[in-house]
């Protein structure tokens, strides 16, 4: 039986630890990280639902999807199916990429409706659009067109119950008419109805500094992808922690940009096993990155 000077003792010892290493509660804490699940394109095809049980043993607790269509689903799963499976390896879907030109560029709802009853048939909150047709973007003027699209798609899945987002690559920053699409975006949309997905290393790469991005713009980023660069092969991306991108102090400012959702996303993968990687990548972000 412990006793009350035993347990006193154990406390102390515990506490001077913590003391020494702050960290420990932080490292040992269950964070919810979550995958892009791009990164696995290649295998979701053969078999989504082993992959899906692979993504959750590699100590995912939320999925991104990409690529739904009411005709193919996800992989060939309906929504409701594809939500089944989910739930039954432990892992929610916060977000999903959809297409969205047809509504952004030709006012068209239907598919923004389908990608609606998706959203909510797996119990998404954002619907993410993940990049524009690059032929629209020819001017400043076109640049505020697209802007006003996405306040009006952004109100229809508000009513809906669901949010709007926006994931960027790099050609945003290309200036165009004085100006850049990526700050358009930010200027002529709405902030309580356009949240934005920062992809930290598609703004590195597009020579602009995350941490500034977050404080010029402080609580408008709900979500990131969290994707490291590769010190040698700079348009590649390696696992988290590996690469040249900082996000020890890119993370240190998760509260002041609104971030909600952390997601991991490795385009490509060199001599490693694709399911090896993305468990190298959970485990840093959740005990080194401590989001």
């Amino acid at each position: 039986m412990t006793t009350r000077r035993k347990f006193l003792t154990q406390a102390g010892m515990l506490s001077a630890g913590l003391m020494i290493a702050p960290n420990l509660l932080l490292a040992n804490k269950d964070r919810i990280v979550g995958l892009q699940m791009y990164s696995l394109r290649d295998q979701l095809p053969k078999d989504p639902k082993g992959v899906i049980a692979k993504i959750a043993a590699a100590g995912y607790r939320e999925v991104e999807t990409f690529g739904y269509s009411k005709q193919g689903g996800f992989w060939g799963l309906d929504a409701k199916a594809f939500s089944d499976v989910l739930k039954a390896n432990g892992l929610k879907t916060p977000s999903g990429h959809f297409g969205m030109d047809e509504f952004l560029l030709q006012g068209k709802t239907t598919e923004l409706e389908n990608n609606i009853a998706a959203a909510n048939a797996t119990g998404m909150s954002y619907i993410v659009i993940p990049s524009v047709n690059g032929e629209a973007l020819k001017s400043a003027d076109s640049f505020k067109k697209i802007a006003e699209k996405m306040n009006k798609a952004a109100e229809i899945c508000g009513k809906a119950g669901l949010k709007l987002g926006y994931h960027n690559h790099n050609f945003e920053w290309k200036p165009v008419d004085g100006t850049t699409f990526y700050d358009t975006i930010l200027k002529e949309t709405d902030a309580k109805l356009v949240h934005m997905e920062m992809d930290i290393f598609w703004v590195v790469r597009a020579g602009q500094d995350p941490v500034k991005l977050f404080k010029q713009h402080p609580g408008r980023f709900a979500l990131c992808h969290i994707k490291d660069r590769d010190k040698k092969q700079t348009d590649l991306n390696t696992e988290i922690g590996k690469g040249s991108i900082d996000f020890k102090t890119i993370m240190m400012h998760a509260k002041e940009a609104g971030l909600k959702h952390f997601i991991v996303e490795q385009e490509n993968f060199t001599n490693i096993d694709p399911y090896v990687s993305i468990a190298e990548s959970a485990a840093y972000v959740k005990n080194v990155l401590h989001v």
